[in-house]
């Protein structure tokens, strides 16, 4: 890899991506900090004990994700999402260290059915998640011209709760559930994600804004289209029911779509063989 000898700390290193990150780096020994080592949320933390540290590379896999909760809770989903990224991006400046930073397609508008290029300026968040997601993409770009900003959509993983994991608690327990059909979007493996973000770093790729999602049709696919797949995968028999968003009331609005277009970087495998690896994966856990 070519980073090697560079001090690599990663943030958020227990959560689904962080825990990828750490093992596909371990021959680099990288810090891990998760909430236990360090709240991101606090400037005086952030600055103090990462100073200290003198990272080359620091790696921000934390993020405040519940979208319902960050309706609830929106001064915590300003910290995190927001002001966090803030002090991070000076804290980073100021040791020289390059800024890897994680965000999501819930910051654009949810309106372009063949989905969002990573200079699409199609912004507008149809929930606070999002807000505070474009708000902490904003802060970065202003304070850091050393940094990659990283868009993923539809996240899944060994480590934390994901729509397959619902999907399959779901399957052991009902022969019929019923899924949206009218959200559109790229379902993301947390490895491939983090291989994706080790290819960058190794090949010292120009600093900006990368998309990075397992390939599926121009536009995406529905999640009713990917729980059919997690089941026929599982060989789990459940009869998928299509329904609208409006028939499940959360919260948070969720976009109708809003697919990441990839037009950056080498394509990551196709969603259906990154979601066969998964479940195999998890069956052999």
């Amino acid at each position: 890899m070519g980073q090697n000898n560079k001090k690599i700390l990663i943030l958020g290193a227990k959560g689904m991506l962080g825990s990828e990150l750490a093992v596909l780096l371990a021959d680099q020994k990288p810090t891990l900090w998760d909430r236990e080592e360090i709240d991101i949320a606090d400037h005086n933390q952030v600055n103090d004990k990462i100073t200290m540290l003198k990272p080359e590379i620091i790696i921000n896999c934390a993020a405040f994700t519940a979208v319902d909760d960050c309706e609830m809770k929106k001064d915590l989903a300003l910290q995190v999402n927001n002001q966090a990224v803030g002090y991070l991006a000076l804290t980073a400046k100021k040791c020289g260290a390059v800024l890897v930073h994680i965000s999501t397609d819930y910051v654009f508008n949810g309106q372009n059915k063949k989905g969002y290029a990573e200079d699409s300026k199609e912004f507008g968040p149809v929930n606070f998640y999002g807000d505070s997601k474009l708000l902490g993409e904003k802060t970065l770009q202003n304070i850091s011209d050393r940094y990659y900003l990283i868009r993923t959509s539809w996240l899944y993983g060994k480590n934390g709760n994901n729509f397959v994991k619902t999907m399959l608690k779901l399957g052991q327990d009902k022969k019929e559930i019923k899924v949206v059909n009218d959200q559109f979007g790229k379902p993301t493996s947390a490895l491939d994600l983090a291989k994706q973000i080790v290819y960058i770093l190794s090949n010292n790729l120009a600093f900006g804004v990368y998309h990075a999602t397992n390939e599926t049709k121009e536009g995406g696919i529905s999640w009713y289209d990917f729980a059919q797949k997690i089941f026929e995968l599982a060989h789990l028999a459940v009869m998928v029911e299509p329904c609208a968003s409006s028939e499940f009331l959360r919260p948070a609005k969720r976009p109708a779509h809003s697919a990441l277009i990839n037009s950056k970087l080498p394509p990551l495998k196709n969603w259906e063989e990154a979601l066969r690896e998964y479940l195999e994966l998890k069956v052999n856990d």
